[in-house]
This record gives C-alpha cells, structure tokens and sequence, in this order.
C-alpha cells in the first residue's frame, strides 16, 4: 500500500509526477488553488483545457504541466456545498478518485492534491478531510502504479484537519 502524507506549502511549487487543480466546471481558472495553478503554469495550460469544453463535478480531466514542476495536471470540479442533501459527500470522493484513476492510468506514481472544496465552494473542512484521505487510502489498496499521495494544505487550519484524518 503506497503512504499519503500531508505538508503546508504552495501546490504550484510542489514536484510531483501529477498535482491535481481543484478547478471549476468550465476549467478556464478561477479563484484561489485554480488560479494560481493557471498562473503558474502559464498561458499554454488555458488552451490545453479548452478542448474539453467543460468537466462535470466529481470527473477529472489531465493535461500537462506546462511551467509547473509537476509533469501533469489533473483537473477535477468539487461540489459546491449546498447542505449536505445535494449528493456533495460522493461528488467528493468521486473527485479523489477520477483524479487517483487518471494519475494510475498515466503512469504516475507521486500525486499532490489541495483541499478539495474548502475554499469559496464551502463543503465543511473536517468533513472533507475525512472523506479525502478515506477515498485515497481506498484507492491506494489497489493502486496499480500510484504510491504516494500528498495533501498540500495551503494554511494551517487545513494542515490540521487532514492531519487529524491520517492518523
């Protein structure tokens, strides 16, 4: 079984064979984690993610990663929290997984994630950590090539809370 860990840092500076943007459905940039990713990686990565016109929440698409250290990025839209009666928890864990699946089926074995849907889409931080690190150490028991997972936590609040959840 491959290791998650969990550190405080910038995504965009972290060197991974994939990191994964938490992005909007029209994968077009945004605010926060999306956003800084797109700047980073630079100019080139809007028009690798224009062709797929769009993702839905929960799916996840890969490009490469440009200016970035990481060799691909891997787009997936979070829920939108909405209470908690609008399917958010499996949109979720689903988001982890069609992330982890793309990684595994491009030969990646270190992935970086962000806290998924805790910024400006509101889904409740502990209980987005939990359903994260429960969906990657799934994922990881049958993992064919994917063995590390790092959760990059942009404060310390989040590093905390996926903190508590791994161990």
């Amino acid at each position: 079984m491959g290791q998650i860990k969990v550190i405080k840092g910038d995504i965009t500076k972290v060197k991974a064979d994939a990191i994964v943007n938490a992005a909007n459905t029209t994968l077009m940039g945004g605010g926060g984690v999306d956003g800084a990713i797109h700047r980073a990686a630079g100019p080139a990565l809007y028009g690798a993610c224009e062709k797929f016109h769009g993702c839905p929440t929960g799916e996840a698409r890969i490009t490469g990663g440009f200016n970035l250290p990481a060799k691909f990025i891997i787009h997936t839209p979070g829920p939108v929290w909405h209470g908690g009666n609008s399917n958010e928890d499996q949109l979720l864990a689903n988001s982890y997984h069609n992330s982890l699946t793309l990684a595994d089926q491009h030969l990646c074995e270190t992935v970086a994630f962000p806290s998924i849907s805790t910024g400006v889409y509101a889904f409740p931080l502990e209980r987005a950590a939990e359903i994260a690190i429960k969906t990657i150490k799934k994922f990881l028991l049958t993992a064919q090539i994917v063995n590390e997972v790092t959760m990059v936590c942009f404060d310390e609040k989040t590093f905390a809370a996926y903190q508590q959840q791994i161990y």
